[in-house]
Formats: C-alpha cells, structure tokens, sequence
C-alpha cells in the first residue's frame, strides 16, 4: 500500500473518530441532559401487614432560573401523589434560583417532607478541570466565598413543615408506621457531624429507621448501616454523570465504589446491613452541562413490609 494510501486512510480515521465524539458530546448535552426520567424501587423496610409507603426521592437538581424544562417536570411529579418527599440537596445553581425552584417544587411542598443540604445549596458552583475528577475523585470540597442564599430557600421549606435533618432527628408517622430519620450535613465539605445524631435504633420508639445525608462517603455509611438504619438516602455523585455505555461510572466524587454509584444496593458493616438508595440526580453543574449514558433523574420508593423470617 502506498504511503499515500496509508495517509488518507489515517485521515479518515481521524475524522471518523472526530465526528463521532461531536456526535456523542451533542447527543450528552442537547438531549440526555434533559431527558429526565423516574425510577421505581420496592424497598422491604416495613413491618409485616404494614401499607406501602411512597417515598419520592430528590436530589441535585441545581437549577437555574432559566431551565425551564426541568421545572415543568419536576412540578409534575406532585401528580404521583407520594406520602413523603425526601430532598438530599444540591438545589441550586444559581443566586436567583430560590423562586423557581420553589415553583418546580409547587404542591410536593404541601406533602410531608424532609431535607438536607449539599455544597451547592450553601455555595455557587465554579469552573473546575474536568479531568481533575479523573486524577482527584475523592477530592473534598472546599468552601467557596460565593454564597447562595439557602436560608431563603430553607425557611421556605420550614414554613412548608419539611423538616431539616441537619444533625437532627425526626419522626414522621404514615399509615400508622413511625419512620425515624437522622440527618448529616454534607460529608463532602467535612461538614459531616453523625456524632451528634448516633446511637442504636431504639425499636421501641421507630417502626422504619432512615438515614438521610448528601454525599455517601463510606464513614457515614459505616456509621449509619452499624446504628441499625434499614436505609440509607443520598445523592451527591449525579451516577457518575459520564459514564461508559454496558461498564458504567468511572468516577463517584466520594469514596463509594462506582458499582453503587446509583439505584438501589445494600451496605454492610460486620453482621449489619441497609439498603442503601443513592439517586443520580436532576441536573449538573452550569459548567459541565453534559450527561452521557446517565440521564437525570428521581426516584419513587416504595416501602413495602419486609419478607417474613
């Protein structure tokens, strides 16, 4: 073959591989970004003889004013009618954003509901090297001087009657089950204070223990899965945001492994175990508004009574 022939052919090799990394990168933002989707899980928490209970999980939605689509969705899920609403945090994105996401929200607030913070309710995002969670996954977050008002955006839900679970404990009663939680502030600025909540499920007092934080690193995990919760809700990771079609996430942004980067699995710590539910999220950094292999999303669980021993 002649050198020419070798040339040209390596050129359209080239252009080959180009075209299909534009194609894969409009594909990751003009449409998966936004192609919102509803998980359902069944999760076997409750008592026997117990009503289901529906839990719809939110998290990451790090909204901007002007993501419209999302709003409109998100205001739509109020039509699943859950009993409750657990929100893990990362709600904005924007300083202007408290009112829309208010607005997205719309008749869930009047649901029962409980929530904790993510750094990016507290502070606005900043262009950051992708590549660095590549080479730093397990980087954590440093405080950043440009805040969001998140209080705004939590005296709404307080006045809504969500409760904050920041290093707090809360019971809720829902078809006659006490669900007790216990809350953290986000592991992924070392805001984490689990000692302030921690201790043995008292089963005399909670039907269903739930642990609620942001970020799911392992020291919370352990800590939570060791107390005797039956499940543990989280968000954080956005399921790796770009992932690798039939290998999946290559990056958590925690120390969690990437095979429960989402969904539903388990956590186990000596003879304990939890489920644990860690949802990949609603929305992305205005930075790196990309999703591939990972569409955004939220979760319906159902807790149904646990198999009979």
């Amino acid at each position: 073959m002649s050198a020419g022939r070798v040339a040209k052919i390596a050129a359209g090799t080239v252009l080959g591989v180009g075209a299909v990394g534009a194609g894969c990168l409009a594909y990751a933002a003009g449409y998966e970004v936004r192609s919102f989707r509803l998980r359902r899980y069944e999760v076997p928490v409750l008592p026997p003889d117990a009503v289901p209970i529906r839990i719809l999980h939110l998290s990451d939605l790090h909204l901007t004013p002007g993501q419209r689509k999302k709003q409109e969705w998100v205001n739509r899920l109020a039509g699943l009618e859950p009993d409750l609403v657990i929100d893990t945090g990362d709600n904005l994105a924007h300083v202007d954003a408290v009112e829309p996401t208010i607005r997205a929200l719309g008749r869930l607030l009047d649901l029962p509901g409980v929530y904790v913070w993510g750094s990016n309710d507290y502070f606005r995002p900043t262009f950051k090297n992708p590549l660095r969670y590549l080479t730093q996954p397990r980087r954590t977050a440093k405080p950043s001087d440009n805040t969001l008002p998140w209080q705004d955006l939590g005296r709404a839900f307080k006045q809504s009657g969500w409760l904050d679970l920041t290093h707090t404990r809360a019971t809720i009663e829902i078809h006659g089950v006490r669900i007790g939680f216990r809350g953290t502030d986000d592991a992924h600025l070392g805001a984490d204070r689990y000692a302030e909540v921690a201790g043995p499920i008292d089963r005399s007092e909670v039907d269903v223990a739930i642990a609620v934080t942001h970020a799911p690193y392992l020291r919370l995990l352990d800590a939570m899965t060791a107390d005797g919760h039956d499940l543990i809700v989280a968000g954080h990771t956005h399921g790796g945001q770009v992932c690798v079609p039939f290998y999946g996430a290559l990056v958590t942004n925690c120390d969690i492994d990437a095979a429960r980067v989402k969904g539903l699995s388990s956590h186990r710590i000596g003879d304990q175990s939890a489920f644990l539910h860690v949802s990949a999220g609603l929305g992305t950094s205005p930075y790196a508004p990309i999703r591939f292999a990972c569409p955004p999303e939220a979760t319906l669980l159902t807790l149904v009574p646990r198999d009979a021993e």
